[in-house]
């Protein structure tokens, strides 16, 4: 693909993707329109990159639809002095975006791989304000810090409260719940020690996070 039907392929997902599905903050496009999406897509789906659709990475994950990154990024809106906790850094994308609007990005992806390959794609790019992990965040991430912005990528079979403790006062969660084929994504609120305010976006479906707790049924 040439760098003008990369253009117009960059073009036609903001209009034709983020503005239909009310992505409309200006600063959040204006990342979305900067951030290099192919570079982060598998070599043989960088054509795809712009495309409405969600991109493997292996192991059963994948890059979302950039609708759902856009509207994500939009719920949370990420502020420059604010730290950010991402769940799930895949090929390192949202990560980079995160970090073009927040401070700091501190970024858990269970397989290590990913992790290499996000870590090579960042540095690349030059991203320095980042922090990435391997580790297992399935039941939550307690690293003694709390977060302003906390982005989980993959979707929570059932809602548990893993993630909660680590948001700051007044800190945005945004999760995926629910099982296929439809899933509702929320935007959870901290306001106060032990309150938080539950906002439901839109409904999507993504998958798992390896590992998220799901309740077992009954035998009788």
């Amino acid at each position: 693909m040439t760098d003008l039907d990369l253009a117009e392929a960059k073009a036609n997902m903001v209009e034709q993707q983020l503005r239909t599905w009310e992505v409309l903050n200006e600063r959040i496009l204006d990342t979305l329109e900067r951030v290099p999406r192919e570079h982060y897509a598998p070599a043989k789906y960088s054509n795809l990159a712009y495309a409405d659709m969600q991109i493997p990475l292996g192991h059963g994950q994948v890059m979302l639809e950039p609708k759902v990154e856009g509207r994500l990024l939009q719920a949370l809106d990420p502020q420059p002095t604010e730290k950010t906790l991402e769940i799930g850094t895949g090929a390192g994308y949202l990560t980079h975006c995160l970090a073009q609007l927040s401070a700091h990005v501190t970024s858990v992806e269970l397989f290590p791989d990913l992790r290499e390959q996000a870590e090579h794609n960042l540095q690349r790019a030059g991203v320095d304000n980042i922090h990435l992990h391997t580790g297992d965040a399935a039941r939550g991430w307690s690293d003694g810090r709390h977060y302003d912005v906390i982005a989980v990528t993959a979707s929570l079979p059932e809602m548990h409260p893993g993630f909660h403790q680590s948001l700051s006062m007044g800190g945005r969660l945004f999760l995926i719940v629910g099982q296929p084929p439809i899933m509702e994504a929320v935007l959870i609120t901290r306001v106060g020690e032990d309150q938080w305010a539950t906002e439901s976006l839109f409904d999507t479906s993504a998958p798992a996070l390896v590992g998220a707790p799901v309740s077992q049924p009954f035998d009788f």
